[in-house]
This record gives structure tokens, sequence and C-alpha cells, in this order.
């Protein structure tokens, strides 16, 4: 695994294993879809996050989809017994 091609996400502040990771509503496993370093998951696999410009939330808005790309990552994780939940973190990709 090359450190140029992977796909990064911090772990938020608070999350303390054990913590599920979701892409997309699917959990991943640890080790076959993704390894933990310096806080962060990374992914060999390619990750893309699309912001939604104004003509396309627009177009949303009146019920007319958009078909970008947007994986969704998200980490459930419980905090002295409650469970939580941090949504849509940010993915990093690969450095040039």
């Amino acid at each position: 695994m090359t450190l140029s091609r992977q796909w990064r996400v911090r772990l938020p502040p608070g999350v303390r294993s054990p913590f599920e990771v979701y892409v997309n509503g699917v959990r991943q496993e640890l080790g076959a879809d993704y390894r933990i370093a310096g806080g962060e998951l990374l992914f060999e696999r390619e990750l893309v996050q699309q912001k939604l410009g104004p003509k396309a939330w627009l177009l949303g808005f009146w019920g007319i989809g958009t078909y970008k790309r947007n994986d969704e990552i998200d980490i459930r994780y419980e905090v002295g017994g409650r469970p939580m939940v941090a949504h849509a973190l940010e993915v990093i990709p690969p450095s040039s």
C-alpha cells in the first residue's frame, strides 16, 4: 500500500475503539477495507465526495435528481455507554 494512493478520513475527537465504519451505509471491516494510522482511517479504494453546486441543489429541491457520486463515511461509536454517530465525514484524497 503506497501512501500516495490512500484516501484518508480523520477520526473525530472522542472516537475510541471499538467503533464501526460504514461507507454508503455498508459496514467496512478493519484490515480488509481500511486500516487505522495516525488518528485516520486509510482506504486503498477510491472515495469520492462531490459538493452540490447551486444549480444541482436547485434541481434536487424540485425533485430532479442529480447522479453524481458522493461517498458518505460514517462512524458508529459509544461515549459513556451512549451510542453516537459521526456522519458524512470529510474524505481527504491522495496527494498528487
